[in-house]
Protein backbone atom coordinates (compact mmCIF):
# COMPACT_ATOMS: atom_id res chain seq x y z
CA UNK A 1 0.00 0.00 0.00
CA UNK A 2 1.15 3.52 -0.87
CA UNK A 3 2.07 5.73 2.16
CA UNK A 4 0.75 9.35 2.36
CA UNK A 5 3.16 12.21 0.98
CA UNK A 6 3.58 13.61 4.64
CA UNK A 7 4.96 10.35 5.98
CA UNK A 8 7.72 10.08 3.63
CA UNK A 9 9.21 13.63 3.23
CA UNK A 10 12.47 12.39 2.46
CA UNK A 11 11.66 10.27 -0.65
CA UNK A 12 10.08 14.14 -1.82
CA UNK A 13 13.62 15.36 -1.12
CA UNK A 14 15.42 12.85 -2.84
CA UNK A 15 13.19 13.60 -5.85
CA UNK A 16 14.11 16.98 -5.93
CA UNK A 17 17.85 16.92 -5.66
CA UNK A 18 18.33 14.17 -8.13
CA UNK A 19 18.59 16.55 -11.41
CA UNK A 20 21.26 18.70 -9.23
CA UNK A 21 22.79 16.00 -8.01
CA UNK A 22 23.06 14.17 -11.66
CA UNK A 23 24.70 17.42 -12.97
CA UNK A 24 26.83 17.49 -10.25
CA UNK A 25 28.01 14.11 -10.63
CA UNK A 26 28.72 14.80 -14.64
CA UNK A 27 30.73 17.59 -13.59
CA UNK A 28 33.15 16.00 -11.61
CA UNK A 29 33.21 12.83 -14.32
CA UNK A 30 34.09 16.08 -16.80
CA UNK A 31 37.07 16.63 -14.27
CA UNK A 32 38.71 13.44 -13.65
CA UNK A 33 38.38 12.15 -17.31
CA UNK A 34 40.64 13.35 -20.30
CA UNK A 35 40.10 13.13 -23.91
CA UNK A 36 37.51 11.28 -25.22
CA UNK A 37 36.76 9.91 -22.55
CA UNK A 38 35.21 12.96 -21.13
CA UNK A 39 32.33 12.76 -23.71
CA UNK A 40 30.67 10.65 -21.47
CA UNK A 41 29.31 12.91 -19.60
CA UNK A 42 27.85 15.38 -21.87
CA UNK A 43 24.57 13.44 -21.88
CA UNK A 44 23.70 13.60 -18.23
CA UNK A 45 24.94 16.81 -17.88
CA UNK A 46 22.37 18.14 -20.83
CA UNK A 47 19.46 15.73 -19.01
CA UNK A 48 20.02 17.42 -15.55
CA UNK A 49 20.38 20.85 -17.13
CA UNK A 50 16.91 20.21 -19.50
CA UNK A 51 14.93 18.62 -16.21
CA UNK A 52 15.61 21.68 -14.32
CA UNK A 53 14.84 24.16 -17.21
CA UNK A 54 11.46 21.86 -18.11
CA UNK A 55 10.73 22.18 -14.11
CA UNK A 56 11.75 25.98 -13.87
CA UNK A 57 9.53 26.68 -16.88
CA UNK A 58 6.42 24.27 -15.68
CA UNK A 59 6.70 26.26 -12.06
CA UNK A 60 6.25 29.95 -13.69
CA UNK A 61 3.29 28.51 -15.50
CA UNK A 62 1.26 26.78 -12.95
CA UNK A 63 2.26 30.73 -10.92
CA UNK A 64 1.00 32.82 -14.14
CA UNK A 65 -2.27 30.84 -13.72
CA UNK A 66 -3.02 30.79 -10.31
CA UNK A 67 -1.92 34.63 -10.35
CA UNK A 68 -4.75 34.82 -13.40
CA UNK A 69 -7.04 32.99 -11.35
CA UNK A 70 -6.30 35.09 -7.99
CA UNK A 71 -7.35 38.17 -10.11
CA UNK A 72 -10.38 37.09 -11.71
CA UNK A 73 -11.98 35.92 -8.15
CA UNK A 74 -10.91 39.59 -6.65
CA UNK A 75 -14.38 41.29 -6.03
CA UNK A 76 -15.21 44.67 -8.06
CA UNK A 77 -12.64 44.15 -10.72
Amino acid sequence: MSQPRAQRPWLLTWLALAAPLLMVLALLVLVQRRGVDRVVAVPPLLIGAGLLITNAVAQGRRRRRLLEALRQQEPGR
